[in-house]
């Protein structure tokens, strides 16, 4: 098992909780409504004893019980054979991510004057950026209003997963004139790293730059607190959002998917 993956997968874990999650012999199994893929499946974190085939079945019948797609994640620190496996048991790929890292001790990366050079330009927007040392019931709401989240259980649920992060946060917000957030990401520190999450931009606001601004802020406050490298994860296909995190000195260092089978199908 390669170790620095499976630091980076530990990261991820702790960075952000699902609403139940139980273990299973090596696996965990998470559950957040389907709220997004990775918070609602199950996934390698250890050593396994039992038969692929017993752990894929005690899953699906924990999934019908929590009313909502079985999903696999496939990483490198994964059984090799589980990928197939699932495929003959007629599990689609649904979704399909990128994980990038970023040395910030490396010369020119991580440097708070490039984080304060586009926060100036703002101002002729009409915006304001602002940092906060944990997310804030209005930095949520403003991110559910950029994802056009409306389903009443995510809504009730979600406030209480990102209240249950363990680690240091670095919220960082756009707000437009009228007080809404127009833009938001989130910077999870852990042992020696950064992690990226929630970057968004609303809509009428977008290719202005204020997703770079919030990275370079998220990096170069992380940097401060003492961290040397960071991570985050990209969809695949987001072409954009990739060349802007290569721009920012991150570079691909491994791909996970997710299996996914609903319960129709099963």
């Amino acid at each position: 098992m390669d170790t620095d993956i499976k630091k980076i997968e530990d990261l991820s874990l702790n960075a952000w909780p699902s609403h139940q999650m139980q273990m299973y012999d090596g696996w965990i199994l998470r559950f957040s409504y389907f709220y997004t893929h990775r918070t609602n499946c199950a996934e390698t974190v250890g050593i396994s004893l039992l038969p692929l085939t017993e752990k894929i079945e005690y899953c699906e019948r924990i999934y019908d019980r929590w009313k909502t797609p079985c999903i696999f994640k496939i990483s490198p620190i994964c059984d090799p054979a589980l990928d197939g496996i699932l495929e003959e048991r007629g599990y689609r790929i649904e979704h399909t991510v990128d994980n990038m890292t970023a040395d910030l001790l490396m010369p020119g990366t991580a440097r708070m004057e490039d984080a304060e050079s586009g926060s100036s330009a703002l101002s002729e927007h009409g915006l304001t950026l602002r940092v906060e040392d944990r997310v804030s019931r209005d930095w949520v709401n403003g991110l559910f209003t950029l994802k056009h989240t409306k389903d009443p259980v995510h809504l009730r649920i979600v406030p209480s997963m990102y209240d249950a992060i363990p680690m240091d946060e670095i919220a960082v917000s756009v707000t437009d004139a009228d007080g809404r957030i127009a833009g938001t990401g989130l910077g999870i520190l852990d042992r020696n790293y950064i992690g990226i999450y929630a970057i968004h931009v609303r809509e009428d606001l977008r290719r202005m730059g204020l997703a770079r601004l919030i990275c370079t802020t998220l990096l170069a406050r992380g940097k401060l607190c003492g961290a040397e490298k960071a991570y985050l994860q990209c969809v695949t296909d987001n072409l954009p959002a990739k060349r802007l995190y290569r721009s920012l000195g991150f570079r691909k260092f491994y791909t996970c998917w997710f299996r996914v089978k609903d319960l129709k199908e099963r």
